[in-house]
């Protein structure tokens, strides 16, 4: 006989989304129980804890070491591991390659997965840009997304300003809005980048994680509410369109158990996600279609010093616990401009710690196409690492997307010769799809259960009313820029609906109270 316990909420996946969920429900309601699990285990002593903020030097270093790339999908190392390992408990917490896992990702080769407490929010770059026009999935409520957008960062702490800009970066700024002048409206000029980061006055910046979000993951200390690591959701129970839970196995001795829920708010990750929608059982037809992720043109390119008029004893030095000088943004702003920035300079020192050149790292995110043959294709007879239906990543690009990534490629080459001496050839590449870890679509939203979307406005699976997708995969546009801040704004949507089954309407950032989703349903109809 299997055992049994219950909760009133469960939450599969322990980062930044299932943390906003988590934190919105309490706020909600301090006395609902909320249950959360999580297949990895804890990097370093406290789960959910960035590693941009651990005391432990070891695992700080080599956090930094790979962070200062700017490319996220080096995080997983410079190698791409592509032996499946001989079982889970063999993996130490962090971040693998999904090709690791025993997944079929050579389509998007460069793609991993989070196997430890937190997710990927323990090893985010913390970057906030907000999304604008056809990024935007209002779905003919403006205010109602402002809200949400608001309520989102207000949760992970969004920064307007958080690194730089120095004086040099300055001079970085003003050759971008030079050239992008005229170009979007003004809060979508050239900027420092948001992040999600507490601003102090010296030393280095805490970045915000899913401990910090909801600090009971981190620290405990909240009666109604049980986080379970190493703890794999494996099966959802369905029975007459609802979901009663969820089949659970321990990662460590392979121990089974069901926990039974009154609603479940699956949020695994744009692989994860749809994989245990489909082990389930529940798979309409939109389930792992549309994968997206724009397209990763990266560059560096050394500041002409002379050019801009710039001793080496002006060069700026990072503040200590941080790699870079400046962190800026080139926003999307539609047709004219279609390409999200990410600008990340440094200053190379000597042994000594004397300036001895600035670098210019300039990434351009390209949009991709959303098409249903991007997709993830799950096995019936084949299983990963994890004992899950095995994954098939299908992608490619279009030619409309191969045309607007050669004008990215044409774009980056262009900025970087207003900055100093540039080689395409050895100083630029476009990265192999995966690289920025920001995969969408796979369990997208809309508006009708019409065959291309997994679930509604408030990320309720079509045809169960008590189960709930939120993430990154429940973006349905396709998007130029970082996605964290977006995909949480599905996840206030859910945690809102979920609290209003409970009769507790979730409060926005302005401290007014969203009326439960019933209530909202009738306003639309």
């Amino acid at each position: 006989m299997t055992d049994t316990s219950r909760t009133d909420v469960l939450i599969v996946g322990s980062g930044i989304m299932g943390s906003v969920v988590a934190r919105l429900l309490r706020e909600a309601d301090p006395a609902l129980d909320i249950t959360m699990v999580d297949g990895g285990n804890a990097i370093g002593e406290a789960p959910g804890l960035h590693l941009h903020d651990l005391d432990d030097p070891v695992l700080w270093s080599r956090y930094n070491e790979q962070v200062a790339t700017g490319i996220q999908g080096m995080y997983t190392g410079a190698e791409v591991v592509r032996e499946v390992a001989d079982s889970l408990t063999d993996l130490t917490p962090g971040m693998f390659h999904a090709l690791a896992f025993g997944e079929d990702a050579e389509a998007m080769p460069a793609t991993a997965l989070a196997w430890n407490a937190g997710g990927m929010g323990v090893h985010w770059t913390a970057a906030t840009p907000w999304p604008a026009g056809d990024e935007v999935f209002d779905f003919g409520d403006p205010d109602g997304w402002a809200a949400d957008l608001d309520t989102a960062r207000r949760l992970l702490a969004v920064t307007p300003s958080a690194i730089g800009p120095t004086q040099v970066g300055r001079m970085v700024l003003d050759v971008l809005r030079r050239r992008f002048d005229g170009v979007g409206s003004g809060d979508r000029r050239p900027q420092p980048m948001p992040m999600a980061v507490t601003a102090t006055a010296s030393g280095p910046m805490p970045r915000t994680a899913p401990g910090t979000i909801f600090p009971a993951i981190a620290t405990g200390g909240d009666p109604g509410f049980s986080l379970m690591t190493g703890t794999l959701a494996t099966t959802l129970i369905v029975s007459d369109g609802r979901v009663a839970g969820a089949r659970l196995r321990r990662i460590a001795d392979g121990a089974e158990w069901e926990l039974l829920a009154d609603a479940v708010v699956v949020c695994a990750d744009a692989l994860r996600t749809p994989q245990l929608l489909f082990a389930s059982g529940i798979r309409p037809a939109a389930l792992g279609r549309y994968l997206n992720e724009h397209a990763f043109i990266t560059a560096r390119v050394l500041l002409d010093l002379d050019r801009f008029g710039i001793g080496l004893d002006a060069l700026p030095l990072p503040r200590p616990g941080e790699f870079s000088t400046d962190v800026l943004w080139l926003p999307q702003n539609g047709a004219a401009q279609p390409f999200h920035g990410q600008i990340m300079n440094r200053t190379y020192v000597d042994e000594d710690g004397h300036p001895l050149a600035h670098s210019v790292g300039l990434s351009l995110y390209a949009p991709v196409e959303s098409r249903p043959e991007n997709r993830l294709v799950f096995s019936e007879a084949e299983t990963d690492l994890a004992g899950m239906p095995r994954i098939t990543v299908e992608f490619g690009y279009s030619d409309a997307d191969r045309t607007l990534i050669g004008r990215a490629l044409d774009e980056v080459r262009s900025i970087a010769e207003e900055c100093g001496s540039f080689d395409p050839t050895t100083e630029c590449a476009l990265l192999p799809p995966g690289s920025s870890l920001h995969q969408t679509g796979t369990v997208r939203t809309g508006l009708a259960d019409d065959g291309t979307s997994v679930c509604d406005p408030d990320g309720r699976v079509w045809g169960f009313d008590n189960l709930y997708v939120a993430g990154n995969g429940v973006i349905p546009t396709a998007m130029a820029a970082n996605v964290t801040l977006t995909g949480a704004v599905t996840a206030v949507r859910a945690a809102r609906a979920v609290a209003g089954r409970h009769g507790a309407p979730v409060q926005s950032v302005a401290g007014r109270h969203a009326a439960p989703a019933t209530h909202r349903e009738e306003a639309r109809s």
